[in-house]
């Protein structure tokens, strides 16, 4: 008998088109197979809806087919993106006075500083760009004035270098990321962690369309958040389940990977969020499981998000958090081929491990075992950290 699954994937903050998911998991999912030992065949689905693709798996006898759908929030993300140099540097003050001025900066460095080391580079590197832009354009400045004899010539030739050198910056922001974090932390931060209107809207979508899948008959239906997009699925989840969108008997289940849950509901205005992880930890209609790693600075590895945001009630059934154990996972020469590459780590847990353990995103996903079932009798990893530090707790 084939076991039948239905994925939903919901991206972190990421402009990429959808299709670069799929050729991702093509090529690192033939990669899995071959390390593992284990048959992929993938191709087109049958239900055409979106974006998406299907796998074919055979393991250890057991055969499976998954069709894999990408629910889509580019489009928000680019438009918030669409920002002069000028209105980023406004993003970069507003964003760094609401987590410094509501005290979440600090909390946040109580849980893990590699992320918030990552949430501060692209401050830092902003402003070390705008120093330096001024400094060779006040120089400039100053030697064409000199050799002109014509004082007034400083100023106009100080803030055209600074313009230039500025625009210089941003164009080669694709090996630097400093502007695209910028852009990340301040949608985040808007609004003091309420979503914008645009984005419940697309969350309204998100959770019609589960609610679509799950009435198909499906075995399993795995919705799968990753980054931000793990706290966004916790609300499209919530939503789904409150509105008692979710028949009997369905398999319905979540994986949270790499998880920024902190980031956002540590700022005052996240209720809607922290009710969300305080209803979806308690609810029995589905199986969370969240996946990090603390080898990887830009998230909040083993960090509990409902404990940690202060929010854990009474009944809490779970999510069960698990490492991706990084360091027993990947190879030391691996690693090496990873280091410095902190973004290239975050998507690791969408890529192939060639010492793969308990997690493999791909039999996850494409395999015969449901997700409850794979990780059936297992404890949180060592090292959670589950201690409430969160300084706004309101839902």
């Amino acid at each position: 008998m084939t076991f039948r699954r239905r994925v939903l994937y919901i991206p972190g903050y990421d402009p990429i088109p959808p299709r670069r998911y799929r050729e991702l998991y093509k090529r690192e999912g033939a990669e899995q197979a071959r390390i593992s030992g284990y048959r992929l065949d993938f191709g087109p689905r049958s239900d055409r809806s979106g974006f998406g693709w299907g796998v074919n798996s055979e393991i250890n006898g057991l055969r499976s087919e998954s069709e894999i759908e990408v629910l889509v929030w580019a489009d928000i993300v680019s438009g918030s993106m669409g920002q002069s140099i000028a209105a980023t540097y406004g993003q970069l003050g507003r964003t760094a006075w609401a987590y410094i001025g509501s005290g979440a900066l600090f909390r946040l460095m109580r849980l893990r500083r590699g992320p918030v080391i990552a949430a501060l580079y692209p401050v830092v590197v902003l402003l070390a760009q705008a120093l330096v832009a001024m400094l060779v354009a006040a120089g400039l400045g100053w030697l064409a004035a000199r050799l002109s004899g014509i004082s007034l010539l400083a100023l106009p030739v100080f803030l055209a270098v600074t313009w230039a050198a500025l625009h210089l910056w941003r164009r080669i922001d694709g090996r630097i990321f400093a502007y695209y974090l910028m852009h990340d932390y301040a949608f985040t931060a808007q609004g003091g962690g309420a979503y914008p209107a645009a984005l419940e809207a697309r969350l309204a979508q998100f959770s019609d369309r589960v609610a679509q899948v799950l009435a198909d008959g499906w075995d399993e239906v795995l919705v799968v958040g990753h980054s931000s997009g793990a706290y966004l699925g916790v609300s499209v989840l919530a939503d789904l389940i409150r509105a008692d969108r979710v028949p009997g008997g369905a398999r319905l289940a979540y994986l949270s990977l790499g998880h920024v849950v902190p980031m956002a509901a540590f700022l005052p205005r996240a209720n809607r969020l922290r009710a969300d992880l305080r209803y979806l930890s308690a609810r029995p209609e589905l199986d969370w499981i969240d996946v990090t790693a603390p080898g990887d600075a830009c998230s909040f590895g083993l960090c509990d998000p409902v404990a940690v945001s202060g929010v854990e009630p009474s009944d809490r059934r779970q999510p069960l958090v698990l490492s991706a154990a990084f360091n027993h996972t990947l190879s030391p020469e691996k690693r090496r081929s990873l280091r410095g590459r902190w973004f290239r780590l975050h998507f690791q847990y969408l890529c192939a491990f060639d010492r793969p353990g308990d997690y493999d995103y791909f039999a996850i996903t494409a395999g015969p075992l449901p997700l409850a079932a794979r990780f059936a009798g297992r404890q949180h990893s060592p090292g959670r950290i589950a201690r409430a530090v969160n300084g706004f707790t309101a839902t």
